[in-house]
């Protein structure tokens, strides 16, 4: 919205001034003003701040333009004796009068410093839109989604153009699974564990989202699909200000949260607080049968899950930003999560022959105590040696995690007068992670539009799983050493990149190499087998942008990626939900290597954004879940025949690397928005995936089994939102979501269909907000799939949590509902970004 608010602001004054005479004589000298606007406090450039050049002589006469990604203008005009300001939303407006342009003149560095006043007139008319339209990214502002009020990070994630979040919480690009997820552009204690550790920010903390589909060099490698950064809130406005909230919703939650920020000449001190109390009522079933060599039925099984989960926990994160000077400032903050969650899993299994006659009926119920607790410290230093951009930033982080998971299972036979022995599995998890990361940025060239870049990084992980697995008899815990194991992953990159950008006229340049080099080690201490994986690569990124005016502009971009398997891939231990249907992962997992073209074409309107990139990506080693008997069976004794038993086959998914990927397609995304409180934005992702592969093993019977996973899938996915407002000035907004069908060689995925919708009434002389909102309205948001081996065929159906209602009440003090905060992508300190 501030790009549209800006030439409002420009096309206003023209027709006010454009009241009077006409233009002076023709043919007159052509001049150029060129300059750069910056924040006073940060040295950030102020894109779409508005230059106004006013004729002295001839008031009538006003031209001017906006600034770019960089803060830079260049604006051409006759000679003249002029009036010059330079104004942007919220900040005072910078005036020179008389100005004698009597050729092309460069204003140096123009610092604009808030206006604390003119920010109640941000209230009537600053609202941003809900997606920017960048040529390297999306930025997806939340603070104006009603429909994750009192949600998550994932909530908030289900909401942006191009990102899915599927019903068990992993978050796709593109219809792509390998995603870097960042916090304040640098990886976080969060999105460490699990994917439960995200959904534990609350929405209400995060101020933006950027999409950058193909990062250049000056970012990790890692996340073949791409880089999710998440910008926390933090205010810039002096004094003492923020926001409380408090949710109450159906199924049973409960939430507060609070936004704490205090600014003075000197220091920043601000603060995220939330709590979440939280149950997830959630469904699935496996509907199995089972064949003989020749083909014949030889029995069926199904099995129906319900869960029960609850979910308790405490968000900390504390900031202090001292300013040394004008040109640098030290920044420390803390982050402390404590969660407690207590999950139910009733099973029941139908057994049946191959006339579909009844055999056995079975439960098996799982209750699991999951606690877990984070603490992270990051210390970060920024050194600015000029208002032209040249800076150096440091930045060191630690950050501890321990989960505990421990599970009992009861199994029980429907007519048998004994039960079975009581499981019981104890996952004991801790990871320590460390970053240490310095960048420089040195802006050169005329009116300094090139830029060289150079960093480097360092990752060091270690994490550890004790899992243990028996039974109890009489209180007492008895291990199996068949099944625990305790493993043990130690992970070190070291990183290093140079980049180099410029513009030449309508042309953007930038190029750039990294290097990672990987050392990788994992045990497993019981039975002493040990993985070593070692390799240091190269990733190269070219972008190529071409500007055709400020309103249209194309890019081209091409980069190297790679993804690594995460700990939950390589974790060889078996989930024991249910004894027959397993899932464990593969500690002999390597790397996926990308290389990702992407060209996008951006063009602006007065009232409309469009954007649509081509995108193609050659993948090898692609690591995919396989399905196959493990030719174990579980041996249940028959109630009605005493002295037999039936056996049911055990079939498990594990990853492996199984091929070569290609894949591309169309991104589109647009946002209309017709007069102000309207808007509709959609979202188009359309791909063909093409998967060349086999994979070859023993069975149990000591037979070679070749399996060929060749499969070529078409999906897509699309997302409507629209926001307008209602009489009695209630605000409302739906979101609609649709994920079409998709396969692979042992899978097919159904499509599935979403629908969110809320309401919001400002209270109080807009010092308070209530927000009503209701999450997946039909309850449809279920993954149902079909898969097929050689001898099983499995229907299933899994919805994570059904449908929910939430009611938040929002009250702000000293703040502003659209109040302008600060969110700085920093996973380089670099701040040249492909304008075009």
């Amino acid at each position: 919205m501030k790009q549209l608010l800006s030439f409002v602001l420009l096309f206003a004054t023209v027709i006010t001034y454009a009241q009077g005479p006409n233009a002076q004589s023709t043919n007159p000298k052509k001049i150029k003003v060129t300059g750069t606007v910056v924040d006073d406090e940060t040295g950030d450039p102020l894109e779409y701040a508005t230059l106004i050049l006013q004729s002295v002589k001839d008031p009538a006469i006003v031209t001017g333009g906006i600034t770019n990604q960089q803060g830079k203008f260049d604006v051409t005009a006759d000679a003249g004796l002029y009036n010059i300001k330079i104004e942007f939303l919220s900040y005072k407006t910078y005036t020179l009068n008389n100005q004698n342009l009597s050729k092309s003149t460069n204003l140096g560095v123009i610092k604009l410093g808030l206006d604390v006043e003119q920010l109640d007139a941000v209230v009537l008319v600053a609202e941003k839109t809900t997606v920017e339209l960048r040529l390297d990214k999306k930025v997806y502002n939340v603070g104006k989604d009603l429909t994750v009020k009192g949600g998550s990070v994932t909530d908030v994630l289900n909401n942006v153009p191009s990102v899915d979040v599927d019903v068990e919480g992993a978050i796709s690009l593109r219809g792509n699974e390998s995603v870097k997820i960042l916090i304040n552009g640098k990886p976080s204690a969060l999105s460490g564990l699990d994917n439960a550790a995200l959904k534990s920010l609350p929405a209400d903390a995060i101020e933006k989202v950027e999409v950058v589909t193909n990062p250049s060099a000056r970012y990790d490698a890692e996340g073949t699909a791409g880089i999710l950064n998440i910008i926390l809130k933090q205010s810039k406005t002096a004094g003492l200000n923020g926001s409380v909230s408090a949710t109450i919703g159906d199924p049973e939650q409960y939430a507060g949260s609070a936004n704490i920020n205090l600014r003075r000449d000197k220091f920043n001190l601000y603060t995220n607080l939330s709590y979440r109390d939280r149950t997830g009522p959630g469904n699935a079933f496996f509907e199995n049968e089972y064949f003989n060599e020749d083909g014949t039925t030889a029995s069926f099984e199904n099995e129906y899950r319900d869960y029960d989960r609850s979910n308790k926990n405490y968000n900390a994160n504390i900031g202090f930003e001292y300013f040394i000077d004008e040109t640098s400032s030290i920044t420390n903050s803390v982050l402390y999560r404590k969660s407690n969650g207590l999950d139910k899993a009733d099973i029941n299994f139908f057994n049946f022959d191959g006339n579909m006659n009844p055999t056995i009926e079975r439960q098996r119920n799982t209750l699991e105590d999951d606690d877990e607790e984070t603490v992270q410290y990051s210390l970060n230093y920024e050194k600015r040696f000029n208002d032209d951009g040249n800076k150096l930033t440091i930045d060191y982080q630690y950050s501890r995690s321990d989960e505990l998971e421990n599970a009992s299972i009861q199994e029980t036979v429907s007519g048998s007068t004994t039960n079975s022995p009581l499981e019981r599995t104890i996952t004991d998890n801790n990871q320590i992670k460390q970053l240490v990361q310095l960048d420089y940025v040195l802006p050169f060239g005329k009116d300094f539009g090139s830029q060289f870049e150079a960093g480097y990084r360092g990752n060091f992980n270690n994490y550890t799983t004790d899992y243990d697995f028996g039974q109890e008899t009489n209180g007492v815990f008895n291990s199996n050493p068949n099944f625990s194991n305790t493993l043990f992953f130690n992970e070190t990159v070291n990183a290093a990149y140079v980049q180099l950008g410029t513009k030449i006229n309508k042309f953007s340049l930038l190029g750039g190499l990294r290097v990672e080099d990987t050392d990788i080690e994992i045990e497993l201490a019981e039975t002493s087998d040990v993985n070593t994986k070692k390799y240091t690569n190269w990733f190269p990124s070219v972008f190529l942008g071409y500007e055709l005016s400020e309103m249209e502009q194309f890019t081209v971009s091409y980069s190297k990626r790679l993804r690594r398997p995460g700990s939950w891939f390589i974790n060889p231990f078996p989930s024991r939900s249910s004894n027959t249907n397993l899932f464990f992962g593969n500690p002999d997992l390597d790397p996926t290597f990308t290389d990702a073209y992407d060209l996008g074409y951006l063009k602006r309107w007065d009232k409309v954004l469009f954007n649509i990139s081509g995108y193609y990506n050659h993948s090898t080693g692609v690591f995919q879940f396989i399905t196959q008997e493990t030719g174990d069976f579980v041996s249940i004794e028959d109630p009605a025949n005493p002295g037999s038993s039936v056996d049911i086959p055990v079939q498990a998914r594990t990853p492996i690397n199984l091929a070569t990927e290609t894949r591309y397609g169309l991104d589109i995304t647009s946002t209309y928005t017709p007069m102000r409180n309207w808007r509709f934005s959609l979202n188009l992702n359309l791909f063909q995936q093409n998967v060349e592969g086999e994979h070859t093993y023993t069975n149990f019977q000591d037979e070679i089994i070749t399996q060929n996973f060749d499969a070529e899938n078409f999906s897509w996915f699309t997302k409507f939102s629209a926001k307008i407002p209602l009489p009695a000035e209630i605000d409302f907004q739906t979101n609609l979501t649709y994920r079409g069908p998709s396969k692979n060689a042992q899978t097919t995925r159904k499509g599935m269909f979403n629908s969110d919708l809320a309401l919001s009434k400002d209270l109080l002389n807009d010092k308070a907000t209530l927000s009503l909102s209701v999450n997946d309205i039909f309850n449809s948001r279920k993954r149902r799939s079909e898969s097929r081996t050689e001898n099983i065929f499995s229907n299933s159906e899994f919805q994570w949590r059904q449908r929910s209602v939430a009611l938040t009440f929002t009250y702000r003090f000293n703040q502003q509902k659209n109040q302008r905060s600060k969110g700085e992508m920093r996973d380089s300190g670099g701040d040249m970004e492909m304008q075009g």
